[in-house]
């Protein structure tokens, strides 16, 4: 049998992964879109390798580019196995709940993504074609979603909701998206041979792309896409100079087309507050998206380096070191109580968690492949060819360049790797020297060793496929617990999803569900409990207090975990179940710990505290939320209702009117002003801002 067939079946394989990345995902399926592409990518990475593998038993020789790049992104994948083994949960930043982008996992299915890239994609035809497929997948998720933002409530497909909602992530990441789009467009139309029509399309489509960037309003956007066309036209220029200076009778055009994006780029980009709201206004578009900024995300990661340098807090956890050491001035804020999973950027996110062994490891990355990159551009001015290489470089750039400075998600990142691959390969396979060849038929050591390591490649391909489906299948079934109609229906869907894959969200899930089990039991009232109702009420409150114990077991650095516990426990010691108040004491006091600066840990002490009858320590818990967050209305309240249960509706009265001060067309609250008004001393003494009066003798 040919070797040819399963290079094609490999070929075929990698290519639907890349093309389809941009549009693919499951409709009416209780699977998120990013998930499923996941899962494209997972099933078609080991298809890609295990024909791959069988070529390479066929013709007894395995060849591979011969790139630094690629040593310096297997580097990459070291630091963050390193980082990930020697943090405190190997299991948060190995997997993660689903294949989050940041767990070892991910990165090495990134980067083995751009291995493949480089050794299947080698061939100029075979690149310009994963090209154009690019440009037909991208034109159908720009057509979808234009179609979409006037028809949202035909077009969910029972994923997609509202008109932002999109196939690529956030609005903003669908903005960068288009805007990779534009760029592929405008590199095609300057520099490949295409005819009047194909040009005219793509101009058409480029003018679309405009419009949508203009639709997303994110002055980012237009400042990248503005430099990156910037470059494309003096690059245009410079070999337009080139070829005048050796054929003085061939016409050469000035690139005007994208002189007008550059002018329409620095237009949007200067004075975007003027007219960037003018579109989404008429379209009715609302872009809610909050991230941390890139000064709160370097102070974060400046805090992680100084207590964990080498390796840092480990990779998928920024969520953590964002509880643990997030600036308190965000609780002025309406996002005090928002935990942020990654930072400002996705490499800064990186860099918080994998210290500085794994900013090293990028740095050195980034700096071969741009090394490699000017090579290749300078070497296509002199000898006027490779723009099938220049273009995949310069437009793995952009996407890198993005995903620092914004949060962008899966798709753009793993689209990043795989073009910055093909750029490897394409760049590689120009030199004489630039690749190294295995033949092992004809040593029979070689040819053991050899196909050792093929047969175990495809085995532990196949095996990893299998978890890989496994763990998606409990994400459907977790999904269904979340929208069950009723308890016996979410019971039974997220038992089945902690027996597929266990985590501390499916746990925590576990657990809260057996509460509204309990609290269903409870409203009946203790009187109409039969001796069945009592048993099946001991029993609902020892699985929710398992679920959230194993919560905790598994990632003992996640506050929500302890959280979790601590409001379990809490309803135990409502029920006079012994030393649960001591146990939700202890849980909460831990939760505080791991997330120092939330006001509303110390809210739940205080109301802990209230309901073990502990009134000063109560009260001494609601001023420190309050020293945290002064304007937490909540707060206010507890702290009016303590003092008031110890018979001082003085400064009850007082701390109400705070609480109303600062919501004041908040009706519960005016109502609860007035009853104190009329129990409160009519002449109560000074207060300070949190500390309760001092009545005069």
């Amino acid at each position: 049998m040919s070797s040819s067939i399963f290079n094609k079946l490999s070929f075929l394989s990698l290519f639907l992964v890349v093309v389809l990345l941009p549009f693919f995902f499951l409709p009416f399926t209780n699977i998120p879109i990013e998930t499923s592409k996941g899962a494209l990518l997972i099933i078609g990475l080991v298809f890609c390798i295990i024909f791959w593998a069988i070529a390479r038993f066929v013709d007894g020789k395995i060849s591979l580019p011969k790139s630094a790049c690629l040593l310096g992104g297997g580097g990459v994948v070291l630091v963050f196995l390193l980082s990930a083994i020697f943090s405190k949960t190997a299991q948060v930043s190995l997997f993660g709940t689903m294949f989050d982008l940041g767990t070892f996992w991910f990165i090495f299915a990134g980067f083995l993504l751009l291995l493949m890239s480089s050794i299947v994609f080698r061939d100029s035809r075979d690149a310009k074609i994963v090209l154009f497929g690019l440009i037909l997948s991208s034109t159908l998720v720009l057509i979808f979603q234009s179609v979409h933002l006037f028809f949202p409530k035909i077009l969910t497909l029972g994923v997609l909701v509202e008109k932002t909602d999109n196939l690529i992530g956030s609005w903003n990441a669908f903005g960068i998206f288009v805007g990779f789009f534009a760029l592929m467009s405008l590199l095609i139309v300057e520099f490949f041979p295409t005819t009047k029509v194909e040009k005219f399309i793509l101009q058409i489509l480029t003018v679309l792309s405009v419009v949508l960037i203009a639709a997303v309003n994110f002055p980012f956007i237009w400042g990248i896409l503005g430099v990156a066309t910037l470059i494309i036209f003096v690059y245009k220029i410079s070999i337009s100079a080139t070829n005048r200076g050796e054929d003085h009778h061939k016409k050469h055009h000035f690139p005007v087309f994208s002189f007008v994006v550059i002018m329409i780029s620095l237009l949007f980009f200067t004075v975007g507050g003027f007219i960037g709201s003018v579109l989404p206004d008429r379209l009715g578009l609302s872009n809610t998206e909050v991230s941390p900024s890139l000064g709160a995300t370097m102070l974060v990661t400046k805090s992680v380096l100084k207590e964990n340098p080498v390796f840092g807090i480990g990779p998928n956890k920024f969520g953590i070191a964002w509880s643990k050491y997030k600036p308190i001035e965000l609780n002025s804020t309406n996002f005090w109580d928002v935990s942020f999973n990654s930072g400002s950027g996705i490499l800064p996110t990186f860099a918080a968690t994998t210290g500085y062994l794994g900013i090293l490891s990028w740095v050195v990355f980034f700096v071969l492949l741009i090394v490699a990159g000017v090579k290749s551009i300078f070497s296509s001015i002199k000898q006027g060819v490779n723009w099938e290489t220049m273009a995949f470089f310069v437009l793995s750039i952009y996407l890198f360049v993005s995903s620092f400075f914004y949060s962008g998600g899966a798709v753009l990142f793993l689209l990043a790797l795989a073009l910055a691959g093909i750029f490897i390969g394409l760049s590689t396979s120009s030199h004489s020297r630039g690749e190294i060849l295995i033949s092992f038929l004809n040593d029979h050591r070689k040819s053991f060793f050899s196909i050792l390591f093929l047969i175990l490649l495809i085995i532990v391909s196949a095996a990893i496929s299998f978890k890989y489906i496994e763990r998606v299948t409990s994400l459907s079934y977790f999904r269904k617990a979340l929208t069950a109609s009723t308890i016996p229906e979410a019971e039974k869907a997220i038992s089945k999803a902690l027996s597929l894959y266990a985590n501390d969200l499916y746990l925590r899930t576990y657990s809260q569900i057996y509460l509204v089990k309990l609290n269903a039991i409870v409203k009946k009232g203790e009187s109409a409990l039969s001796d069945a109702d009592k048993t099946e009420l001991q029993a609902d409150l020892s699985q929710a207090v398992s679920g959230a114990q194993g919560a905790t077991t598994y990632n003992p650095e996640n506050y929500l975990n302890f959280a979790n516990l601590g409001s379990v426990y809490q309803i135990a010691g409502s029920l006079g179940i012994k030393d649960a108040y001591a146990n939700a004491m202890e849980a909460y006091k831990t939760a505080s710990t791991l997330n120092p600066q939330n006001p509303g840990i110390k809210l739940s002490l205080a109301n802990l505290s209230l309901s073990d009858g502990k009134a000063k320590d109560a009260e001494s818990y609601a001023k420190d939320s309050l020293a945290l967050k002064s304007d937490y209305i909540d707060a206010w309240i507890v702290l009016s209702q303590i003092v008031k249960s110890e018979g001082n509706n003085a400064d009850a009265l007082y701390y109400a009117q705070v609480a109303l001060s600062i919501s004041p067309n908040n009706k519960d609250l005016k109502q609860y002003v007035d009853s104190l008004k009329i129990t409160a001393d009519p002449a109560p003494a000074e207060t300070s801002s949190v500390a309760p009066s001092k009545k005069k003798k």
